[in-house]
């Protein structure tokens, strides 16, 4: 069995309303099903996030270097040698 739906109303600028109707359209979608997924990727987006963050800050601090080991140089960090 699907989720209970619920129904809303939302009001926006004519601009905003056409893209949305346009994007709907070129999913297949009806405009109330497309803003549900676009809302709905939103939620998931932001708890995924969210979950990512507290496991990082969650994290025991820690070096990543040796205490012997010396800290790079400016020139080291800015080095874009490698990207080009």
């Amino acid at each position: 069995m699907g989720r209970k739906l619920k129904n809303v109303t939302v009001t926006m600028d004519e601009e905003t309303a056409r893209w949305a109707r346009i994007e709907a359209a070129k999913r297949e979608l009806s405009l109330s099903r497309f803003l549900g997924e676009v809302l709905r990727e939103r939620m998931v987006d932001q708890n995924t996030y969210s979950r990512a963050m507290e496991r990082y800050f969650s994290q025991e601090p820690r070096r990543h270097r040796r205490a012997d080991q010396p800290l790079p140089t400016r020139d080291e960090l800015h080095d874009r040698s490698g990207l080009r």
